[in-house]
Order: C-alpha cells, then structure tokens, then sequence
C-alpha cells in the first residue's frame, strides 16, 4: 500500500500548488498588465528517467505513478489597453518592462503595471513596491502637469526634459520568475537590453491582464474536486491500512 500512500500524497501536493497559483491569480484580476500563470506537472519516472539519460547510463525502471511540480510558468501573452485619463498612468505598446526599484535600492525589479503615482517626496513611484525608474535614476515629478511622449521622454510644464523612463528587455534565453503582483526579477538586471523604437509609451492608459476569470474559477474547481479526491483516497487507504494490520495480528 505504500504506493498509493504516494500516489494519493503527491496528488494532494501538486493540486495543492495548483490552487494556489489559479487563487493568485484571481487575486490580481485587477492588476494592470498582470501575467497569470500555470503549474506543469510530470511524473517523478519520467524527472528520473531524463536525468539518467542525459547522464548516459540508461534505464533503471519501469516508473512510479508520483506527480511532482515541475514548474510554474508565465502567460507573457500581451493583452489590450485602456484609458484612465490619469496622467501618472503609463502603458508600454510593445515588448520592454518598467523598472522599479526599492526605496532602500536593494532590489530592482521588471513590470507591465504601469499604475503609477507621486509620494511624499515627488518621486513617480509603483504604490507599494518601490520607485519608477529613469536613465538617471528615480525620476522626480514635481507637478502633475507633465507630459510623457512614446519614446519615454518625460517633459515638465515649461518643457524642459525631466528624464527617459528607463524601459528594458531581459536578453534572450534569461528566465524572469514572478514574484509577486505583476513584478518580475531576472538573475542578472545589468544585463537587461533598452527596447528599441517599436515599443512606445501611452500615457493615461494602461494595459489590461491577460486573467479570464471564468476560466480561473472552472480550474479552482477542477483542483479542489481533484484535491477532495485524492484526500478521500489516502484516507481509504489509511483505513485499509489499519485493518489489514489489525486482522494479520489477530492470526
């Protein structure tokens, strides 16, 4: 019975992180140009199999019916924008994040969210996760008659240059992981590359999510009935378990 300790176990595990992921999703339906994500699962076979092939030394085993989560990726599908008409809102049509960094500048980190606003000390901030970056550092607004042109340019009244939103790509083949709410962290933020001119900034809109709640509700769904059902399974056999020992005993 061991095997269906496992099988029904890992099963509680993987649904487990499915609905945490789908609920996190759901949570940030209203986080602009938030990315909603999905949980890949694979057998532990087949993880222990590739290795041992990669490795060159064949194949030791028929398999084992265990699920494990192999990864959690990002839909980068871009999605549609819509206008505001507040002046601090900023949409990229195209490829490039915004970057945003912590006020204490320990952490920097990528974003579609492009819903920004102005704190105490006039600097353009993402509101609860740091500082709107430019080419020359945290940009200041001292006004809110300000004008932002596509190629990221930001004029004040009298038109004088203020700075460039700092808008950049990770190069190819580097993985970003989300982090939370829309934010994005690469291993190596250096070496994030300046988009080129077919990227342009809106200003006063911003870029919807690409979250189908309907869809997200029939996957929570979908996991927990899985997760009731492989908890009602270890249950069974934990039960089966029991009884066997007790009547191998009472021999």
């Amino acid at each position: 019975m061991l095997r269906g300790f496992y099988t029904a176990a890992s099963g509680i595990l993987v649904q487990e992180r499915t609905i945490d992921v789908l609920t996190n999703n759901m949570a940030n339906a209203k986080t602009p140009g938030f990315r909603a994500s999905r949980v890949v699962s694979t057998t532990f076979d087949h993880e222990l199999l590739t290795r041992i092939e990669d490795a060159n030394t064949g194949r030791i085993g028929t398999g084992s019916p265990m699920r494990r989560v192999e990864d959690v990726l990002v839909n980068f599908s871009p999605n549609s924008l819509e206008e505001t008409f507040r002046p601090y809102d900023m949409a990229l049509d195209g490829v490039g994040y915004f970057n945003i960094q912590t006020e204490d500048g320990a952490t920097q980190y990528l974003t579609r969210n492009g819903s920004f606003d102005v704190d105490d000390n006039n600097q353009l901030v993402l509101p609860g996760h740091g500082l709107v970056m430019g080419e020359n550092g945290p940009i200041q607004l001292l006004t809110s008659d300000f004008t932002v042109e596509s190629d990221g340019n930001i004029y004040d009244a009298t038109g004088e240059l203020v700075d460039r939103l700092l808008i950049t790509i990770p190069p190819e083949g580097a993985e970003l992981e989300q982090v939370e709410n829309g934010l994005f962290t690469v291993p190596d933020m250096a070496a994030n590359l300046p988009v080129d001119a077919t990227t342009k900034v809106v200003q006063s809109w911003l870029e919807r999510n690409n979250i189908d709640l309907n869809q997200e509700y029939t996957m929570v769904m979908e996991a927990q009935r899985a997760f009731q059902a492989c908890s009602s399974a270890l249950q069974i056999i934990d039960k089966i378990d029991q009884k066997a020992a007790s009547q191998i005993a009472a021999l």
